[in-house]
C-alpha cells in the first residue's frame, strides 16, 4: 500500500477523485530524474529459445528479484524485475541529471549483462522480438488476468506483454502545481514527435501485418484503446482521476489464483453500485479501499503517467547503448520552463498524430520536421557537452536513416492498428 494510506473503503467518484489527485503529482523543489530500461533476454546459442524464469533467476543470481518482484539494488542504486515474457527491466534511482543517470545504468547494466553470461544469456538491445513467437513465462495472477482481459481486443497485448521493450525516462513533475501543468502537457503534445524520433521496431514476430516503425507502439495503440489513450487535453490531477473511473478495471486482487474482473466494468461503476451483492459477485469486497484504487492507477497505460513524477512511456529501446540519447531529449526538454514554453511551440502542429508517428516515424513529413527541431533544441539546451554531443550524434543518425526510405504517407484507417 502507498504510504500513508489508510485503507479504508471508497463509497464515492469524489473521494476516489481526492485520493488518486494526491498520487499523480508531487511538486518538488528540485528537478530528477530517472530511466527504466527493458531487454529482451536470449540464449546466445539459441536464440529461438524462450528463456525459463528459473534460468534468468539462477544466472542474476543475488539480483534476482525477490517475493515483491524487485531485486537488490546493483551497484549505482537500480532495481530489476521481470517482465512476462522474460524481458529484464532496470529501473535506476532518481538523480539530479541525466549524465548521473546514464552512468548509473551504463554501470549497473554492465554488472547485469555480467551476471547473465554465467549462464550463457545475453540480453538484446531492441524494442521488438523478431523472432520468438508471443509467450508469457511469468504466471503471477495479475498477467494472468492481464492477458485474459486483453485478449478480448486480439492478438496486441499478448504482442507487447511478451516481445516489445521500451526506453522509459522519468522526470519530476515540477516545483509547483503550475509549473507540473506545463510539464506535462509538453510531454503529452512532443509526445508524437518524439515517438517518431525514437521508432526502432518496424517488425515484431507475432504482430499484425503491414511495416509500422514502432510495432511496440501499435500494440499499445491496438490492446486496449480505453486504457492507453488519454482525451485530449486530460490535465494530471482532477481530469486524469474522473478518467480513471472511466476505465474497466483490468484484475481485482484476491486471495486466490484468479484476479479476473467483470468485462467492462469500471472502477466508477465498483464504486457507484456498491453494495449491490449481485452486480458485484465477482469482487472480493462491496466498495473498492483506497488501496484497491491506487492498485488500479498501475493497470492504465497512457503515452505518459502521471506517479507524483512523469513517466514517460511512448519510447522504443534503442539498438546498443543509444538508449542514451532518449535520457537526455526527455530530460532536456523537461528541465526548465523556457524549454518546456519552447517544445510546446515547436510540437503545436503535431501533437495529435500519434498513429502517424508509430506507422511512419521520421517518414513523416510534418513529423521528421517537428523531431529535428525538438532534437535540434534539446542538443543547443543540453546542460553538458557530453550530453549535446549524444543527442547531436543520435540526430545524424536518424537524418541518414530517414533518408534511406522515401517519405509515403497514407492516414491509417479504423481497424488497421
Amino acid at each position: 500500500m502507498h504510504p500513508g494510506v489508510v485503507n479504508s473503503w471508497i463509497r464515492s467518484p469524489d473521494e476516489a477523485i481526492r485520493l488518486i489527485s494526491e498520487h499523480t503529482i508531487t511538486p518538488a523543489a528540485d528537478f530528477t530524474v530517472g530511466a527504466e530500461l527493458e531487454w529482451l533476454v536470449v540464449r546466445n546459442s539459441l536464440p529461438a529459445h524462450r528463456v525459463s524464469v528459473g534460468e534468468i533467476s539462477r544466472a542474476l543470481g543475488v539480483y534476482a528479484p525477490n517475493g515483491n518482484g524487485r531485486s537488490a539494488p546493483f551497484p549505482c542504486g537500480s532495481t530489476l524485475t521481470l517482465e512476462p515474457g522474460g524481458q529484464v527491466e532496470l529501473s535506476s534511482a532518481p538523480a539530479p541529471s541525466a549524465s548521473a543517470v546514464i552512468d548509473a545504468l551504463t554501470t549497473d547494466s554492465t554488472v547485469l549483462r555480467a551476471c547473465l553470461a554465467h549462464e550463457s544469456l545475453e540480453l538484446v538491445s531492441a524494442a521488438a522480438d523478431t523472432v520468438r513467437a508471443p509467450r508469457r513465462i511469468l504466471d503471477a495472477p495479475r498477467y494472468r488476468a492481464m492477458e485474459r482481459a486483453f485478449d478480448r481486443h486480439g492478438p496486441a497485448g499478448r504482442v507487447m506483454m511478451t516481445n516489445t521493450a521500451a526506453a522509459q525516462v522519468c522526470v519530476s513533475a515540477g516545483t509547483s502545481m503550475e509549473d507540473a501543468a506545463q510539464r506535462w502537457s509538453m510531454l503529452n503534445e512532443a509526445g508524437p514527435a518524439l515517438l517518431a524520433a525514437f521508432a526502432s521496431s518496424p517488425r515484431v514476430a507475432g504482430g499484425m501485418p503491414g511495416r509500422w516503425e514502432s510495432q511496440r507502439m501499435r500494440s499499445w495503440f491496438a490492446l486496449d484503446p480505453q486504457r492507453t489513450a488519454l482525451p485530449a487535453g486530460c490535465g494530471a490531477t482532477d481530469e486524469y482521476a474522473r478518467w480513471a473511473l472511466t476505465v474497466p478495471l483490468m484484475c481485482v486482487r484476491r486471495n486466490g489464483d484468479c484476479w479476473d474482473a467483470p468485462p467492462g466494468l469500471t472502477l466508477g461503476d465498483w464504486i457507484d453500485t456498491g453494495g449491490n451483492s449481485n452486480e458485484l459477485g465477482m469482487l472480493p469486497t462491496l466498495y473498492p479501499t483506497a488501496d484497491d484504487v491506487l492498485y488500479h492507477l498501475s493497470t492504465l497505460f497512457p503515452p505518459v503517467r502521471p506517479r507524483g513524477y512523469f513517466e514517460v512511456r511512448y519510447l522504443d529501446q534503442q539498438p546498443g547503448s543509444q538508449w542514451r540519447a532518449a535520457v537526455a531529449v526527455v530530460s532536456t526538454l523537461a528541465q526548465s520552463a523556457s524549454t518546456v514554453s519552447a517544445c510546446r511551440e515547436i510540437v503545436a502542429g503535431t501533437s495529435h498524430l500519434w498513429h502517424e508517428a508509430a506507422r511512419f516515424g521520421m517518414r513523416h513529413p510534418e513529423l521528421r520536421s517537428t523531431a529535428e527541431e525538438l532534437l535540434t533544441l534539446a542538443a543547443s539546451c543540453a546542460a553538458t557537452p557530453v550530453l549535446s554531443d549524444l543527442i547531436s550524434e543520435y540526430h545524424g543518425y536518424k537524418q541518414r536513416l530517414s533518408m534511406a526510405t522515401a517519405p509515403t504517407v497514407r492516414t491509417p484507417q479504423r481497424g488497421e492498428l
